[in-house]
């Protein structure tokens, strides 16, 4: 029979040489949740021998790793800042950057936000993670995909949420009434270039869904619009804050001072490239 190690061993080299990056510490994740263990019970469960039952739990989850789809779809759920998440093919798999964003967003807020809307929820994370941290604020979040927003839904129930979030079909702003305001407009809208997709990994050009990686072109086709429009649904002193690609920003700018915004900020991510836009409404 073959023991846990062994398993791990030879999941490693089968990964690696299909190209997977960080193929020991895949390895260890699949086969953890496989077995349904966390990594410390794994590493103390070495020297087991494995049933052919539970090899047979593992080897779909190591083939499917094997064609490049990632981790958290075969896992099944991501943590996003203090939350576990659901994730699947109809939605974008939550990111650090996303995060590091929102993080950016709650030290801007001097006061909390009594109205929140979240562009292109996908997974419904940032929307989870402010109705979490705003109890009493009124938060929508809105995607042109419904599947995404059933994803969203399903992640308010597990994460003990559901009723918090209002969960709305829309191209952007266009389903929403015309007197609707909002305090804080955030997002994570698509804004990679059809080509930057082309040039991706596998793990996201042949398994995320395109619709929330590019708006087609040169990427910048949903920031316009949304930067555009967000003077009209802002109210007054709002912030509008938007994860970005890292070289639009001189671009940004010229349409954030175009719509009448102010205070246009261009923050940096982790890797302290330029990845955020911050601006609001007058007070």
């Amino acid at each position: 029979m073959i023991t846990v190690l062994e398993v791990i061993k030879r999941t490693t080299e089968f990964l690696a040489g299909k190209g997977v990056e960080g193929a020991r510490l895949n390895a260890e994740h699949l086969l953890g949740h496989g077995l349904g263990l966390g990594r410390m019970q794994l590493y103390l469960q070495f020297e087991r021998p494995l049933t052919e039952a539970e090899l047979e739990a593992i080897r779909p989850l190591v083939r499917r790793r094997g064609l490049h789809e990632p981790l958290q779809y075969i896992m099944g759920e991501v943590e996003f800042s203090g939350l576990k998440l659901k994730v699947d093919r109809r939605a974008l798999i939550p990111r650090p950057e996303t995060e590091y964003l929102l993080e950016r967003v709650l030290k801007q807020l001097a006061e909390p936000p009594q109205t929140i809307l979240d562009l292109g929820t996908g997974t419904g994370a940032i929307a989870l993670v402010l109705a979490a941290r705003y109890p009493t604020a009124t938060i929508t979040g809105i995607d042109a995909s419904t599947e995404a927003l059933a994803l969203a839904a399903e992640n308010a129930t597990h994460t003990g949420m559901a009723g918090r979030v209002e969960w709305m079909t829309s191209d952007w702003y266009a389903a929403l009434a015309p007197d609707r305001r909002f305090d804080l407009i955030v997002g994570n809208p698509p804004y990679l270039s059809e080509g930057e997709v082309a040039e991706s990994k596998p793990e996201v050009k042949n398994f995320e869904p395109v619709g929330a990686l590019t708006p087609g072109g040169n990427g910048l086709a949903a920031l316009e619009l949304i930067i555009a429009g967000a003077p009209a649904r802002l109210s007054p002193g709002g912030l509008l804050a938007l994860e970005t690609g890292i070289a639009q920003h001189e671009v940004l700018h010229g349409w954030v001072a175009a719509a009448g915004l102010a205070g246009f900020e261009s923050l940096p991510d982790l890797t302290g490239r330029p990845r955020y836009i911050f601006a609001r409404t007058a007070g």
